[in-house]
């Protein structure tokens, strides 16, 4: 339990930011299962809009800092590769 106010505050703000973290982790999560049920049922239009959102809301996330860039670059690269590989596979 803080003794200060401003540590009272900070407590406040903290709890608050944390819920905004969580629901983007959140958001973030539902995207990615979006597109990888999109590439386990090759469907190439529809993984290719749900990547565009992933790499929308990494990007976003990755610049409010509520996951670190290199998670953020990690995650799209991978995802972009199982989309080539879809891709590749339909031809």
């Amino acid at each position: 339990m803080p003794n200060i106010k401003s540590a009272e505050k900070r407590v406040k703000i903290i709890e608050k930011k944390t819920l905004e973290n969580k629901s983007v982790k959140s958001k973030i999560s539902t995207y990615i299962k979006k597109f990888k049920l999109a590439v386990a049922n090759k469907d190439i239009e529809v993984a290719s809009v749900a990547f565009n959102d992933v790499v929308s809301l990494l990007d976003k996330a990755a610049c409010d800092n509520v996951i670190h860039k290199n998670n953020a670059d990690r995650k799209k690269a991978h995802f972009a590769k199982m989309l080539d590989d879809l891709k590749k596979e339909s031809k």
